[in-house]
């Protein structure tokens, strides 16, 4: 327990490598307690935070200006540190294939600046064998030292839920482990600091790194689940949303809801082990097939619209479309891996340049990753179709004469809704008269 004292005595230095969405709520927590240096490659990110702006909105702008987290994009200042978390973005390629170049690049960073008796800690969600056969080497390549020996090694996945106000880093039960017993215990003893929720000791890296993917494919499978049933009961002229009301009046009924699955966890983990279990020679069934689903629910999304806007009687090709949200999840500015942006690439092949509206997202990074500008909620006007994508709070607060003044002078039936989240009182805009769509 040295080194846990150490730092608890503010003797040792905690170093947070990626400050992101995960890495940043860790680095500011840890930062309260003890002494923390707060490393990422990214010089605009780093500008922004010591100005006091909160790109990510998981901590708040007064907690960033107040901070006693040493912001930096200096690698070198990493071997002020022997306690170091890697917290870096673990994407998929094109063909749906691990992209391990976040987490190889940083273990390449630490290696350069890492120091005898040091501990670095992996967050990155990875399939099985990652922390151990890819991350470990490139460190004893980089340092010239041996893990075991000069430096330790653990694995704590990380669980933040982006946008989530209620579960917190602190109120998590945080899965820790280590290269051996007294790394685990060390690793477990200094995340304790901070995780209110407590550790849970896990037997090994592998179990760990397994844990967070199983975890994230469950609930991926069973969103695919419901957003089947959303598919067929379309067909039958049945509402999803009431078959699931009725369902959940029992005790043991799940609260999974149909949606588009993006982000950067469960539309990207569940790949990760697809890819480790055909390395093995099993080829994923369940897994594999929920990922479908999901990854289709945008285009199923689109058509649904396009089969509305014929049956108000609209021009499709000339069709005035809003598509309200662009970012993966609601009241979260997070525009990765959203799959909102599967309803505008269909519509485009029909010719069709949907309008975004985000009031969330920022307009510079969403210009920047999809070639749009985003419009505000005052923009909407003369639309033949407004398409709630996202459940943003500011979506939900909307009234009847503000949705009402963003459709053009018709007939109420030919003004078409699309609802993907059921978030408008569909007896209201019903008795409106709207030609109206839930999911």
């Amino acid at each position: 327990m040295y080194l846990f004292e150490s730092i608890k005595k503010k003797d040792e230095k905690l170093a947070v490598v990626g400050l992101g969405y995960v890495g940043l709520p860790i680095a500011i927590a840890f930062a309260k307690k003890i002494t923390t240096i707060g490393f990422d490659i990214n010089r605009n990110k780093i500008e922004e935070y010591r100005s006091g702006i909160d790109p990510t909105n998981e901590i708040g702008e007064e907690e960033i200006r107040n901070t006693t987290l040493e912001f930096t994009c200096e690698e070198e200042r990493l071997r002020e540190a022997k306690f170091i978390i890697v917290a870096v973005p673990t994407p998929v390629n094109v063909d749906k294939t691990p992209d391990l170049t976040p987490v190889t690049n940083a273990c390449e960073i630490v290696g350069r600046n890492l120091d005898k008796g040091s501990v670095i800690v992996f967050e990155s969600t990875v399939y099985p064998g990652v922390t151990e056969e890819v991350c470990i080497p490139i460190l004893e390549k980089m340092s010239g030292l041996l893990c075991g020996r000069d430096f330790s090694v653990g694995y704590s996945p990380e669980r933040i839920n982006p946008g989530d106000k209620v579960h917190r880093l602190q109120n998590i039960v945080k899965i820790v482990s280590g290269i051996d017993d007294e790394t685990r215990e060390e690793i477990a003893k200094i995340y304790e600091l901070v995780i209110e929720a407590g550790v849970h000791r896990a037997g090994s890296i592998k179990v760990a790194e397994a844990a967070k993917l199983v975890e994230n494919a469950q609930r991926d499978i069973n969103i695919a689940f419901m957003n089947e049933l959303s598919m067929v009961f379309e067909k039958m002229e049945i509402s999803t949303i009431e078959v699931l009301d009725a369902m959940n009046t029992k005790w043991n009924a799940l609260g999974f809801t149909p949606g588009l699955v993006g982000g950067h966890c469960i539309g990207v983990d569940p790949y990760y082990f697809i890819y480790k279990a055909e390395q093995l020679g099993y080829h994923s069934q369940i897994i594999l097939s929920g990922r479908k689903i999901n990854d289709d629910m945008g285009t199923f999304i689109a058509d649904i619209a396009i089969k509305q806007l014929i049956r108000a009687n609209k021009m499709v090709k000339s069709a005035n479309v809003f598509v309200m949200g662009i970012t993966f999840k609601e009241n979260c500015p997070d525009i990765r891996n959203s799959k909102v942006y599967d309803i505008i690439r269909r519509f485009r092949e029909y010719e069709v340049e949907v309008k975004i509206v985000d009031p969330v997202a920022d307009k510079d990074e969403v210009k920047k990753v999809y070639g749009i500008e985003p419009l505000s909620i005052k923009e909407v006007k003369d639309a033949d179709a407004v398409i709630f994508a996202v459940a943003h709070n500011e979506f939900k607060q909307l009234s009847n004469e503000e949705l009402r003044a963003m459709f053009l002078e018709l007939p109420s039936k030919e003004k078409v809704i699309i609802d993907v989240k059921s978030i408008l009182n569909k007896e209201e805009i019903m008795e409106e008269g709207y030609s109206y769509w839930s999911l």
